[in-house]
């Protein structure tokens, strides 16, 4: 496994997972075809694979079905398409996952104060 660059999250395992997402896409020559719409576009059809998942489930019997193991490998296997095809997209565009996310979060914290909105979904105005 290569070294993480600083866009790839830094250190640790999220950078571990992006360099040999990375790698596998290196060795298979596979980054030609890794442009972002293109990427987008795979993360996009994932994201559809899993909410096949759940699309009928009413919501609150979601957590009880993907109790049993089956079906919550499944539901996993394509949370790891998702996640594969995210960060393989931050790798191309340049983009440290971590800190956006932190910043994202930052963000989040400022715009949503608990006070303001415990137990209530946040309006978008």
């Amino acid at each position: 496994m290569t070294d993480a660059s600083p866009a790839a999250g830094g250190t640790g395992d999220l950078a571990r997972l992006t360099a040999l997402i990375r790698e596998f896409s290196a060795e298979r020559d596979w980054e030609q075809f890794h442009d972002p719409k293109s990427l987008v576009l795979a993360l996009v059809g994932e994201v559809g694979e899993l909410a096949e998942l759940v699309q009928w489930l009413p919501a609150g019997d979601a957590v009880a079905y993907f109790a049993d193991p089956d079906r919550r490998r499944r539901a996993g296997e394509e949370i790891a398409d998702v996640l594969v095809y995210l960060l393989r997209l931050a790798d191309v565009l340049g983009v440290d996952v971590l800190a956006a996310t932190l910043d994202k979060q930052a963000e989040a914290r400022r715009r949503f104060p608990v006070a303001d909105v415990r137990g209530v979904a946040p309006r978008r105005d």
